[in-house]
């Protein structure tokens, strides 16, 4: 990790990437991604298919089976086109209600009625300092879910959407293959670089897979807007571990094997949910926010996707691989034309001391 006499700003975490360097499409196959596995002594180029060789007999990869719903919407409240992101349902009523950001949205009042579909409406029902909306929808979970699927898109990162219009093909392609539980407005992107092949093979080698659930949302795409970083606030996101899952890791690092994360979002769970080097049954929501300096109980390597620069995700593997070596690592992904974020590559980080 880098010494330094001051905080880390966010200017530490800023990087030049060149806009072709964005991935607008995945790969095909998904396990044909490339990966970048950094290590204490160097970097390697492999791609993602070559997971079974790299990693070792008794490795336990850690996963997120959270699924992503189609939460983008576009509807009008009377003669004004109005965009709309889900982010979290109200919980404590049994009537529909979201958290949502609008774009516009400043011109929203509460009562105002937002037409998607000829059945399918919401009206405002309050407004928060942060710009986000409450949402209410007519009639219940089933007939907004059928309605949902029939009227809304894949939320796609904001730059993709800026880039190219979003498509059907995307409610595939942005859709893991542990895909199980709905509920996430974003996907955990790193596990989009799995297949049933690929798991197949790591299960061959004696590789253990385990599940776990973090419904991510869609404040990791916003930017970290303060220079002092330990200012910044994460939103919430509901995740969960069963007692099972967690036994079985514990066993593992007991026995001396290794955590393999797949993605930010299950390395975070881990963390939230560790307690003394042990992992505990978790249900809950987690705010955490994982900087140079977090103390790592849980993971000890990582599978992610490469990230934009001056992100919390950037931030969080900068703290468990080490500032230096991530700058480095990302030096090389860029004159080596690895592609960066949601549709792109991935590297397989290994925690630093």
């Amino acid at each position: 990790m880098t010494k330094t006499s001051r905080p880390l700003t966010l200017s530490d975490f800023d990087f030049d990437l060149p806009p072709d360097r964005i991935a607008l499409h995945p790969v095909e196959p998904r396990d044909a991604a490339r990966l970048l596995h950094v290590r204490a002594e160097g970097f390697s180029d492999r791609i993602v298919r070559d997971l079974p060789e790299i990693l070792r007999e008794g490795d336990v990869l850690v996963s997120n089976d959270t699924k992503v719903i189609p939460a983008q919407l576009e509807g009008r409240r009377r003669d004004a086109r109005i965009e709309i992101t889900l982010l979290t349902r109200e919980a404590g009523t049994d009537r529909v209600e979201w958290w949502a950001f609008a774009r516009p949205g400043k011109k929203l009042k509460i009562g105002d009625r937002i037409d998607f579909a000829g059945d399918f409406a919401a009206t405002v029902l309050a407004k928060a300092e942060d710009g986000q909306i409450r949402l209410g929808f007519a009639g219940d979970e089933a007939r907004f879910r059928t309605a949902l699927a029939a009227h809304g898109w894949m939320p796609l990162p904001p730059y993709i959407r800026k880039s190219r219009a979003v498509l059907r093909r995307d409610d595939a392609d942005y859709q893991t293959v542990f895909a199980a539980r709905e509920g996430a407005v974003a996907a955990p992107t790193a596990g989009l670089h799995f297949t049933p092949e690929l798991l197949a093979a790591l299960k061959a080698k004696g590789i253990e897979q385990r599940r776990v659930t973090l419904h991510v949302g869609a404040g990791t795409f916003l930017p970290v807007k303060v220079d002092d970083i330990a200012r910044h606030r994460m939103h919430a996101e509901y995740g969960e571990i069963d007692t099972a899952t967690a036994e079985a890791i514990n066993r593992a690092r007991q026995e001396g094997r290794r955590i393999v994360a797949v993605g930010t979002t299950s390395l975070r769970l881990l963390e939230s949910a560790a307690k003394d080097g042990r992992v505990l049954p978790f249900a809950d929501s987690t705010d955490i926010f994982i900087t140079p300096g977090f103390r790592f109980q849980i993971a000890d390597l990582l599978m992610t996707n490469f990230h934009l620069p001056k992100s919390t995700l950037f931030m969080l593997v900068s703290a468990f691989a080490g500032v230096t070596r991530m700058r480095a690592a990302y030096a090389h992904a860029i004159a080596k034309g690895y592609r960066f974020f949601s549709y792109g590559d991935a590297s397989l980080l290994e925690r630093a001391p």
